[in-house]
């Protein structure tokens, strides 16, 4: 079990609170003597150095940018600039532009600003042209054509993705690229007045906003990546809503009776990402004693204090296409099997040796997640009883390290493994060849072979069967250890009204959200 989280809780708290009254009170703005300004403060877990909404997703969580079709509370797919879409081939689509809405800079929304905006995407994302597959576009009044380069049956679901939001490209014609990223002029509800990269984002109404001016006034989006800050944050009443919080905070959070917990499943899963491209790792038997030597039912219970489940692959057990197996327990002795079978050896000292060099592996973690330095903290433990040395590392960004570093091999990550309600996000950027959230560079050719099948399949039974082919693919390679599926662990002071947090965790800042 994972200890004194109390005691690091306590031993934040003057300086995290300082530094949170410090940031907060300084951006709220003030209320006239005429008329009081509905403002809200947000606590966001994760830094953010650009609102380029094409390579960040902060820009539509902060209700600034919008895309063609979004998820209900349901996951289904629902029209928001497109009223409608439809296509005969599965390659050729016809998508309508919603009439009468107009850019936060007052120009007209239509289908050749979507097609600007789409050009412009591809262009400086990877991942969105990796995604969207576009051939070609043409744009006629309100009417868009997409055609892709084969067959896309998922291409309205990959449309929901925050980098197809669309922006205003003459906007940024007129301001220039850099000033642009730093406040981007789109759809939404809210746009940017001011934004210091990595600290906060100043918003107000935009007044004219297509689907009824916002209920408040302004809005701060503040990041900050130490869980214990958020929540003393909340607990000050300096921020509404403060997000991703650490399990060990709910407690003192409860007790206050002017604010609440929304503990909600979510659709992620904390995993281990291995480094394919480290010798080590790319021995299967390496990770499958990694993978037997993880305590998923410590750490749900212990380091998540029961608002997480254990994992037995990468979609949660309330999906359809989700492992129906039992949970890998923690193994001592078949971690060390396996370890045996690549060719360790156990030395006189207990360590693993093979060719004279012992195995000692670089763990890295990050803050975002509070619990995920835990997790860290826990496997190494558990890892040393069997004499394997893991040297945990924690990086500030940890995006930005796995791209820059390779001397790493494993890493606790975090993602969204089926935002969309469907595993076809997932599979196709974490573990095909090129994908974006693929950093460690895996390549498996069955596992590809089933993908690509999945991307041409559109009856919603068969994707279900072939991501599930694709699921007992993956517990056969082993290219990640699925940990748990947390819970979204978000506190709100309860003056706000109309909001309710999202599994999908994408639109958070609505129109609708509102403070008494």
């Amino acid at each position: 079990m994972i200890k004194s989280r109390s005691t690091r809780l306590l031993a934040t708290l003057v300086v995290g609170t300082a530094v949170l009254l410090a940031g907060c009170s300084s951006s709220a703005p003030e209320a006239t003597d005429s008329q009081a300004n509905k403002h809200l403060t947000l606590l966001y877990h994760f830094k953010s150095g650009t609102l380029d909404p094409h390579n960040d997703w902060v820009a539509l969580r902060a209700g600034v940018v919008e895309t063609l079709v979004r998820l209900d509370d349901q996951l289904q797919l629902k029209p928001w600039l497109a009223t409608e879409w439809s296509t005969t081939d599965n390659i050729r689509w016809t998508f309508t532009i919603r009439d009468n809405i107009t850019f936060q800079d007052g120009t007209k929304l239509d289908a050749a600003a979507v097609k600007a905006s789409f050009e412009r995407g591809i262009r400086v994302s990877k991942t969105l042209a990796n995604s969207l597959k576009i051939a070609s576009l043409e744009a006629n009044g309100q009417q868009l054509t997409l055609v892709t380069t084969q067959p896309h049956p998922s291409l309205p679901s990959e449309l929901v993705n925050p980098y197809a939001a669309v922006v205003s490209v003459a906007a940024e014609q007129k301001m220039g690229s850099d000033a642009f990223n730093q406040a981007p002029v789109g759809t939404g509800p809210f746009q940017v007045t001011k934004f210091a990269p990595n600290a906060e984002i100043a918003l107000k109404r935009y007044d004219n906003y297509w689907d009824g001016a916002a209920k408040l006034d302004t809005l701060t989006f503040k990041f900050n990546e130490d869980g214990n800050v958020r929540a003393l944050g909340l607990q000050t009443k300096e921020a509404d809503i403060a997000t991703q919080l650490p399990p060990e905070s709910i407690a003192p959070i409860q007790a206050d009776p002017a604010l609440k917990i929304e503990s909600i499943p979510s659709l992620r899963v904390h995993f281990l990402l291995f480094n394919h491209q480290k010798p080590s790792m790319q021995d299967i038997n390496v990770r499958r004693a990694i993978n037997a030597l993880l305590n998923r039912e410590s750490i749900a219970k212990d380091v998540m204090l029961g608002n997480a489940t254990p994992a037995n692959g990468p979609f949660s057990t309330r999906l359809p296409f989700s492992s129906k197996d039992a949970v890998p327990a923690l193994n001592l002795n078949e971690a060390k099997q396996r370890l045996t079978a690549a060719g360790y050896e156990a030395g006189a000292d207990g360590k693993w040796v093979k060719n004279g060099q012992p195995l000692t592996l670089e763990l890295i973690t990050y803050k975002g997640r509070p619990e995920l330095p835990l997790i860290a903290q826990l496997l190494q433990s558990d890892a040393a009883k069997i004499g394997l040395t893991l040297n945990i590392k924690t990086v500030e960004n940890v995006d930005t390290y796995l791209r820059e570093n390779r001397d790493w091999d494993l890493v606790t990550y975090s993602n969204l493994a089926a935002p969309r309600g469907d595993g076809g996000y997932f599979l196709n950027s974490a573990l095909m060849p090129g994908g974006a959230l693929n950093a460690a560079n895996f390549t498996s050719p069955q596992l590809s072979e089933v993908v690509q099948r999945l991307n041409a399949t559109s009856d919603l039974a068969q994707r279900v069967a072939v991501t599930q082919e694709a699921v007992r693919v993956i517990k056969e390679e082993v290219p990640h250890a699925y940990t748990v599926y947390p819970n979204l662990i978000i506190g709100v002071n309860k003056r706000i009204t109309n909001w309710q947090p999202g599994s999908e965790e994408y639109y958070i800042i609505t129109n609708k959200l509102d403070v008494k």
